[in-house]
Parts: C-alpha cells; sequence; structure tokens
C-alpha cells in the first residue's frame, strides 16, 4: 500500500535531513577546528620568501605569521594537543580552499580585491607588496631607462618617448590578477604597441626573459629579488629594477564573515607588530625594513 505523507510533513522531513549540512557549513572556523583538533593552513610552496617548502619542511615569512596565529588558536580553545596541518596550494586553489573550508587560513600573502571580497575576508595587512620590472642586463638602454622613469617629463615630448620606449617589446605578467589588470591599463592609457604574454607561474615568467622571449616580466619585487639570489649563474645576467611602480597591501584570507576568526587572527597579529616580533620575522626573511616599512607596522595594528 503506498501512503502519501502531508506535503507540510515532507517538508519537514526534508530539513531535517538538511540539519547537519546546513550546520556544517554555516559553522564557524573555530568551531570546526575545536571539533577536529586541528588546523589547517594554506600556502604556495614556490612562493619564497613568503612561502615554501622542501621536502617536508614549510617555511616563511607568511608561515611564521600563521604560526603566531596557531598559537593563538591553541591557548583561546584551550587545545593543548591542536594538530597544525599544512596544506599545500597553486595560486589558483586558494582564494577557493579557504571559501571552501578545505584551509582555515591562507598564509600566503594574498592581494585584497573587492572581486577577492566577494568569496573570502582578510586579516590585517601583513606586508605591502610593491611591483616591479624585472629585465636582462643586456636589455635596451632605452627600455631600461623608460621602465626606470629616465625620460622627459614634459608634455607630449614625454608621452612620446615613453611610447617609443616601451613599444614592439614582449612583456610578461603571471595570469589574472592585479598585475596584469595594471600592465593592461598601462598599455591602453598610454597607447603603446606591444606583445603581453601570460603565465601560470614566476619560474616561467623569469624563463622568457632569461631565453630572450621576452623583454621584462613585472611581478612582485621580492619575490623576483629572492628568486636572482636563489638562481645566482643560472642562465642570463637578469637583474630587478629599482623603480617600484605600485604598493599594495596584502593580507592573509580567511573564510568570509567569520568576525570572530578574524578577531582572533587581527589580534594575534596586532600583538605581534606591537612587541617586535614581527619586525624579526620580517628581517629574517625579507631583510632589514625601511624607515617607512616600520611605520607601516605601527599603522597596520591595531590597539
Amino acid at each position: 500500500m503506498n501512503m502519501q505523507l502531508p506535503k507540510s510533513l515532507n517538508l519537514l522531513l526534508a530539513c531535517l535531513v538538511m540539519l547537519p549540512v546546513l550546520a556544517n557549513a554555516s559553522s564557524s572556523t573555530l568551531e570546526r577546528v575545536r571539533g577536529s583538533n586541528s588546523f589547517t593552513l594554506g600556502f604556495m610552496p614556490d612562493m619564497a620568501p613568503f612561502s615554501s617548502q622542501k621536502s617536508d619542511q614549510v617555511s616563511g615569512y607568511g608561515i611564521e605569521l600563521c604560526r603566531k596565529v596557531a598559537a593563538r588558536v591553541k591557548s583561546e580553545l584551550g587545545l593543548s594537543e591542536l594538530q597544525v596541518r599544512y596544506q599545500a596550494l597553486n595560486d589558483a586553489e586558494g582564494i577557493a580552499a579557504v571559501r571552501s573550508g578545505m584551509v582555515d587560513l591562507l598564509c600566503t600573502p594574498t592581494l585584497e580585491t573587492l572581486e577577492a571580497r566577494k568569496s573570502v575576508s582578510f586579516s590585517l595587512p601583513i606586508y605591502t607588496a610593491g611591483l616591479a620590472a624585472l629585465v636582462r642586463e643586456d636589455a635596451p638602454p632605452m627600455l631600461i631607462n623608460v621602465l626606470n622613469g629616465k625620460v622627459a617629463h614634459t608634455g607630449p615630448t614625454w608621452r612620446a618617448t615613453i611610447n617609443r620606449g616601451l613599444a614592439n617589446h614582449t612583456y610578461v605578467v603571471t595570469q589574472g590578477g592585479a598585475t596584469e589588470a595594471w600592465v593592461r591599463k598601462q598599455q591602453s592609457k598610454l597607447g603603446v604597441v606591444a606583445t603581453l604574454v601570460t603565465v601560470a607561474s614566476q619560474e616561467e615568467g623569469v624563463r622568457l626573459v632569461a631565453e630572450g622571449k621576452a623583454d621584462a616580466f613585472f611581478s612582485e619585487r621580492i619575490l623576483l629579488k629572492n628568486y636572482l639570489a636563489q638562481n645566482k649563474g643560472a642562465g642570463a645576467p637578469m637583474i630587478v629594477l629599482e623603480r617600484i611602480y605600485e604598493f599594495a597591501p596584502v593580507a592573509m584570507a580567511l573564510q568570509r564573515g567569520d568576525e570572530d576568526f578574524r578577531l582572533l587572527v587581527d589580534t594575534a597579529l596586532s600583538e605581534a607588530y606591537r612587541s617586535g616580533e614581527l619586525e624579526k620575522i620580517y628581517s629574517q626573511y625579507l631583510g632589514e625594513p625601511s624607515a617607512t616599512v616600520k611605520m607601516l607596522f605601527k599603522v597596520y595594528s591595531l590597539p
């Protein structure tokens, strides 16, 4: 005999079945960590000195700051045996891994944009990124001069000089994100006819310049300088130009709307800023901070 349940009862049963799923989706990061006794840190292994991996050893500026957060989580939740785990990700996986809850915190510094904020939230800034250019030492002098801003700054002659210096070259950027958008905007603004190549990784961009297949690679200055330092004598001699085109604060990504966890992360970071611990970590991985960087440490921390 077929027995039909009233529609209202069917709806109630469906809601009861869905309750565990909804509860899991809406549970906070701290609740998830308490329940699993584990804290998962996401990172990009090829982003030294911010995050890197050799064998099973994970290190870097962002990793050390994440460990400060992990210590705070352990203390706040009273989890003396908290398991801290590390999940390697590629560039394309970072935001999605945070959004889905695969990782609790993304340690590799990430640029906060309006588009990214549709998916995740961000901590206090932990670093100020600077966009720079990598070129071969034997690059055309006019290209180097223009990229370094060494042209006359007067009217049409200045614009024409820039165009002549930048035109008919090949430039490389990592696909997607703020750097590609900035370069395309400059091309359009100045009317520069040039080829823009997008690549999937830092290594690929550097390789194209080293092989003479591209004239300049635009990326984060510290990443470029670190790559050259780690690969001395490999390929054609290259340099990172001193000029910085754009500055942008970068931060750790965490699950969107989780204000309790965000407060904990920002508290741990602010304490590291104020105590001088963050400056020591910065010096270890990024070099001695300048006076401007030290001033930003005070600006970024919360009282």
